[in-house]
Parts: C-alpha cells; structure tokens; sequence
C-alpha cells in the first residue's frame, strides 16, 4: 500500500543531523500505526451501523431524544390545534343546530299565528255573512210586509169600487125594473101605475141584501 511505503533516509543523512533521524523514526512509528489500524478496522468488515452492538446505546439515546420531541409537539402544538378544530366544529355544529331548532321554532309559532290568523277571518267572515243574510232576510220581509199593506190597501179600494159600483148597477137596475114594470102595466091595463107602488112591488120581491 502507498500508506505502507516509507523512505528510508540515507547514512549520509543521518549522520549528519540526528534530530532528524529522531523525528523521522517517530514519524515513521505513527505512520506504521495509523496504517496497522486502518488494515485492522477494514478487516473486520463492512456492514450497517445501525446492527452493531456498540452504536446501540447512542441509537437508543437518539431514539428516546426523537421520541419525547414528538411526543411534546404532539402534546403542546398538534393535539391541542387538533382539539381546538374539532372543538370549534362542534361548537360551529351546535350553533347551527340551535339557530336552525330557533328557526323551525319560529316559523311553527309564525304558523300558528297565520292558522289563528285565518280562522279568525273566517270567523269574521261567517259572522258577517250572517249579519248581512240577517239584514237582507230583514230587509225581504219589511218589503214583503210593506208591499202587503200596499196591496191590501188596493184589494180594498178595489172592493170599495166594485161595491160601488154593485150599488150604482143595483141602483140603474132599480131604475130600469121599475120602468119597465111601469111600461108593462100602462101596456096591459091601459092605465099608468103610481111610481110608488111599482117600487114596492120590486122591493118586496126583491131578497133582503141583495143590495
């Protein structure tokens, strides 16, 4: 190996410094070490660290330090984040929740108004249906009454005429009997009759209350 070739000084040399020759023999010693160690560390082969039994403590120590740094960024930055998501979405949740329970609160009790609301309309409604079917009825039955009086106003001064005028013919007819019965007795007997007595005649045979 080149680590292993060394010059070997000359006798001229040594002689003539010995200083020299002392730091060259330590020097070449170090060398011969370094060289020795390094052949007998690549002797012993190769390898991963991490199976040898003399790099497991430092692996342990390493391991245990990453451990308790994730264990406190877990517990101090990502669990707490993580908890203050999940508790600001169920907050969120519940808030909805509640606004939507106070929404469908309201539009039932806005139902319910609207519900009264109506049947009170309704009711309103009917009670002036009835007012005004009332009024009307009231109204029918004051024309028909008035209209009555009216028309019993004219059957009696219908009557009233027609008696009159029963009486008026009953009276010509008189009249007209007694003429006639006057024409035919003056026709048979020659002589006129008293006015008087043909009226007589006539009213007794005439039926009482045929006048």
């Amino acid at each position: 190996m080149a680590a292993e070739t060394t010059t070997t000084p000359s006798a001229g040399d040594h002689d003539a410094n010995p200083a020299a020759e002392a730091a060259e023999a330590v020097h070449g010693h170090e060398v011969s070490a370094g060289t020795t160690e390094v052949a007998h560390h690549g002797g012993e082969g190769g390898g991963l660290p991490q199976f040898r039994f003399e790099y497991w403590g430092g692996q342990i120590v390493w391991l245990l330090l990453i451990f308790l740094l994730l264990y406190i960024l877990l517990g101090r930055v990502f669990v707490p984040r993580l908890r203050k998501v999940l508790d600001t979405r169920a907050e969120t949740i519940a808030q909805a929740v509640a606004e939507a329970k106070q929404v469908q609160a309201e539009a039932e009790g806005l139902a319910q108004a609207a519900k009264a609301e109506v049947e009170q309309a309704r009711a309103e409604a009917r009670r002036v249906a009835a007012e005004a079917k009332a009024k009307a009825q009231a109204e029918i039955a004051q024309r028909q009454a008035e209209l009555e009086r009216e028309l019993d106003a004219k059957l009696a001064e219908a009557e009233g005429r027609i008696r009159g005028m029963r009486d008026q013919a009953m009276s010509n007819v008189s009249t007209i009997a007694a003429e006639t019965a006057q024409a035919m007795i003056q026709k048979l007997t020659g002589q006129a009759a008293a006015p008087a007595e043909v009226e007589a005649a006539l009213a007794a045979r005439t039926p009482a209350g045929a006048h």
